[in-house]
């Protein structure tokens, strides 16, 4: 169940090209200087779009975050049920998780988070349905390979996974990458032996 905004009064139309112009601009910002440099000027700059805009649209920032927020997880969640569908698999698995400009995303908002309690509310609940659904499909990945919760548990397999690709992403904002791409393949060489029955269907 989706969290209510900060505020029950929604301005502007919600499909209008400007509101959608405004929330790719503070998404943009947000992705290349940090949650700090969204601010109604910027965004609206950004935009090419009159400041006022901004809060015609969205009564507070809060309500601008958490609509850039929604709109990233709600296509996430989509985006994976639809490769899940498709290959459940830990290769899958493996390749959503390491798209590290989402995990940059979601690193900048757990830092907003800290300041702000809806945003928050609002992460930790999607995190909660996105990390149910990711462990339903780990589960069904490691029974499809033959590999019994003993030997690797699910839930572990999953925080592993996701944890790493939060680190790596952390650390390439700070610039550093030494061992990134020699992790990477660990990882994927791993992976590969862990899911031979794959390696046999795409010979």
């Amino acid at each position: 169940m989706p969290i209510t905004s900060t505020s029950s009064r929604r301005i502007g139309a919600a499909d209008s090209k400007t509101r959608e112009r405004l929330l790719n601009a503070a998404e943009q910002l947000l992705l290349e200087e940090g949650y700090a440099a969204v601010t109604s000027r910027r965004v609206a700059a950004k935009a090419g779009l009159k400041p006022q805009l901004v809060h015609y649209y969205f009564r507070t920032m809060d309500d601008l975050f958490l609509e850039v927020y929604r709109r990233r997880a709600d296509e996430s969640l989509a985006r994976f049920e639809r490769a899940i569908a498709a290959d459940c698999s830990l290769h899958t698995l493996w390749r959503l998780n390491a798209d590290l400009r989402g995990a940059s995303f979601s690193i900048e908002f757990v830092a907003l988070a800290n300041h702000r309690k809806a945003i928050r509310a609002e992460i930790a609940g999607y995190a909660e349905r996105f990390r149910a659904a990711q462990l339903e499909a780990v589960s069904a990945a490691l029974t499809a390979d033959g590999l019994s919760a003993d030997q690797i548990p699910p839930v572990v397999a999953l925080v592993l996974m996701t944890g790493l690709t939060q680190v790596l992403a952390l650390e390439k904002a700070l610039g550093m990458t030494a061992g990134h791409e020699a992790t990477i393949e660990y990882v994927e060489r791993a992976i590969a032996q862990l899911e031979p029955r794959r390696a046999t269907s795409e010979r």
